[in-house]
């Protein structure tokens, strides 16, 4: 199975502006997420697509593979496509380009999921959901899982709702926004119009439920170091010196 991981990274984010760029430690977050995201197993590169010069300069100055994309795809999966619609693999990964401690094995988990089942289209990553402020957090996407992990719905929302059970105890799962498409189920999701779900909430995911597509989760383990706003850095700043070299 032939896979290649793209990271869209747009400038104009609504909570934090130009959060690409933003230093983490000194280094571009985005240069983190391209770093880390080369030590996946199993994929043939690791390509940035963006928006804006200023950054595709920056992953061109360290290195990186970046291409220029629209500033008018609705979606990361979207800019994605763009990007790598010439290609001619099987597997695309969507990581996020605002996951500075992105975790290889958990995507190389994906990877194994997409391989093990030819039919699934579409695969993405949930993680166990163990602090209650996660659970309420509305940066903190929420997945409902069923038999075989199959995904059946996301919000930003608590969900499902404890009407009577502890939250101890109950197994709840954070959403963790890392994809793998069929490159072929790719080109249609592309082609869909934006879902009513996926406006309300604002998850591109829900295009794909909307319509009947099956989506399963491989869950693992996951720091949840994602930089939604300014005030993220120091958490993830504080995570990332705790890594592993």
């Amino acid at each position: 199975m032939r896979a290649l991981a793209v990271i869209p990274a747009r400038f104009a984010s609504t909570r934090f502006p130009g959060k690409p760029l933003a230093l983490l430690l000194g280094k571009p977050m985005i240069q983190w997420v391209v770093e880390r995201s080369l030590r996946i197993r199993g994929i043939e590169g690791v390509l940035v697509a963006t928006d804006d010069e200023g950054i595709r300069q920056a992953v061109l100055d360290f290195g990186g593979q970046a291409v220029l994309t629209s500033s008018a795809c609705p979606s990361g999966t979207d800019r994605v496509w763009e990007a790598v619609r010439g290609w001619d693999g099987d597997v695309i990964v969507n990581l996020q380009g605002d996951e500075p401690a992105l975790e290889p094995r958990a995507v190389e988990t994906l990877l194994d999921l997409m391989a093990s089942d030819p039919e699934l289209s579409m695969g993405t990553l949930a993680a166990p959901l163990d602090r209650v402020e996660d659970y309420e957090n509305p940066d903190v996407v929420k997945v409902v899982l069923g038999e075989r992990a199959r995904c059946l719905y996301f919000s930003r929302s608590p969900v499902p709702h404890l009407r009577d059970a502890p939250f101890a105890g109950s197994r709840l799962y954070r959403h963790v926004g890392v994809y793998a498409y069929r490159r072929a189920f790719m080109e249609v999701f592309t082609s869909w119009p934006e879902g009513v779900l996926e406006g309300m909430e604002r998850l591109e995911q829900l295009r794909a439920l909307e319509r009947g597509v099956e989506i399963r989760a491989a869950v693992v383990p996951w720091p949840g170091c994602g930089v939604d706003r300014p005030e993220d850095v120091a958490r993830a700043e504080a995570v990332l010196r705790a890594l592993p070299v």
